[in-house]
């Protein structure tokens, strides 16, 4: 960025409607992005009760942003009733099924360190995000008070 704002590259030429922000996006719902939104949630939950903000998870430097949209993404295909590629529905249960397989993937690489891990409270707190009849203001919130 050549100054300290962008405000030098306004675009007059594009014009957003109200109609054009509430508009469902076009776009395939994959199985490998619910798996990866689930995974996400729950490795950066996990670290971030254990005291780390920003965490590799597979070899992406990951903070709570990215979690945030992970997390997000999982209530609104839930609460939206959005369907992966394959035509089956992103339900509550669906996305619980992920989770404890991405949970037996994650015993399995951290082996004896399972146990230093935070990651069955981690998905507990994705789990009452993704199934809230509300959508919480942010990730973490819930868990400030289950911080180690």
């Amino acid at each position: 960025m050549p100054g300290p704002n962008n405000l030098g590259r306004l675009r007059e030429d594009v014009r957003v409607t109200g109609a054009d922000l509430l508009a469902v996006p076009e776009g395939r719902v994959t199985t490998a992005g619910l798996r990866n939104n689930v995974d996400v949630g729950i490795r950066y939950l996990a670290a971030w009760l254990g005291g780390n903000g920003c965490v590799p998870i597979h070899h992406l430097m990951e903070d709570a942003a990215t979690a945030e949209i992970s997390r997000a993404q999982l209530w609104q295909w839930v609460r939206h009733n959005a369907v992966l590629e394959d035509g089956t529905a992103v339900t509550l249960a669906r996305v619980r099924e992920e989770a404890k397989s991405v949970l037996g993937e994650i015993r399995r690489e951290a082996g004896d360190d399972w146990s230093q891990g935070h990651y069955e409270r981690a998905a507990a707190h994705l789990d009452r995000l993704t199934a809230a009849d509300t959508f919480a203001p942010f990730l973490t919130l819930d868990a400030y008070e289950d911080i180690d």
